[in-house]
């Protein structure tokens, strides 16, 4: 079974810094692209940051120039370094993986379980 594990998550003052990490295990015969999602109380779920297998990079606007995804393909884990937290970064950020399963063939999404993170006083 694929899983995906987040952790890093917590509570830092605005202007503080988290790395979040997004480790795969589990019968992977490759892991395409990745990224990281929030959702806020009563927003929708929205991407953060997004990763493909060769390094490309795309960001939403509002954390551009404050937060960096990257990836190892080695250890099958992908991170986001957050910077310059602001309490409008709060929310249960979730990892993302399109895969392919070992086993068989086909291209699936699978998701971790959420970290909270939040940057309040």
């Amino acid at each position: 079974q694929v899983q995906l594990v987040e952790s890093g998550g917590g509570l830092v003052q605005p202007g503080g810094s988290l790395r979040l990490s997004c480790v795969a295990s589990g019968s992977i015969f490759v892991i395409y692209g990745m990224g990281w999602y929030r959702q806020a109380p009563g927003k929708q779920r929205e991407l953060v940051a997004g990763i493909t297998y060769t390094g490309s990079t795309d960001y939403t606007e509002s954390v551009k120039g404050r937060f960096t995804i990257s990836r190892d393909n080695a250890k099958k884990t992908s991170y986001l370094q957050m910077k310059s937290l602001i309490p409008e970064d709060a929310a249960v950020y979730y990892c993302n993986a399109d895969l392919q399963p070992r086993r068989g063939s086909g291209r699936y999404d699978y998701w971790g379980q959420g970290t909270q993170v939040a940057a309040s006083s």
